[in-house]
């Protein structure tokens, strides 16, 4: 995943009914790491809005960290306590990729097919600030033709499981969506 993605005011409504809480995001159709990223939690008895900056900077890497791979992330030890005990959930419009045609850098769109919010999966990390990485799969075969990775994606109607879920039933959620959910489109 290339480190983009968009999210609109639009979100609001539809998020706070599904997780019956108030949530509220700004329009941003460049959303880029480092930058304050409106996710859902489970608090235990009920979600709400944590604002969180995407990236992680470990004390042995050199650059920002901004996700992580699902097939590992239970067992890395950067990731593994935070995937335990903090999963989150990032609303958006959709995701960035570029890919080159006859020399150039084209920009691609990748939206839920019927123009519903669609959900990254993330993890949070407590510290000075709240911070966020998302999680990326292998794509599906309509992603795969963009890029080598795509973001694990859970579907509304697994929120729950996600959130409740030991962290070693998860993986099932975090297997690529159907090629049917996705649209691609040019974003010139």
């Amino acid at each position: 995943m290339c480190g983009r993605f968009s999210v609109d005011k639009s979100l609001s409504p539809i998020v706070s009914e599904l997780f019956n809480t108030h949530y509220s995001v700004e329009t941003n159709a460049d959303l880029r790491p480092s930058q304050s990223v409106a996710t859902i939690v489970n608090n235990g008895s009920s979600f709400q809005q944590v604002n969180a900056l995407w990236g992680i900077k470990p004390n042995w890497s050199k650059k920002l960290i901004i996700n992580a791979q699902a097939e590992t992330v239970a067992t890395k030890p950067t990731f593994k306590q935070a995937f335990q005990s903090q999963r989150c959930l990032v609303p958006c419009n959709g995701w960035f990729e570029w890919r080159t045609e006859e020399g150039k850098k084209v920009k691609y769109l990748f939206e839920h097919a019927n123009k519903m919010p669609l959900y990254m999966a993330g993890i949070l990390f407590q510290g000075d600030h709240t911070e966020l990485v998302t999680l990326t799969t292998q794509p599906n075969d309509k992603c795969g033709e963009y890029h080598k990775r795509m973001p694990a994606l859970i579907l509304a109607r697994d929120k729950d499981v996600w959130f409740n879920a030991p962290a070693q039933e998860l993986e099932p959620l975090l297997q690529h969506v159907e090629d049917r959910v996705i649209n691609i489109k040019r974003a010139d």
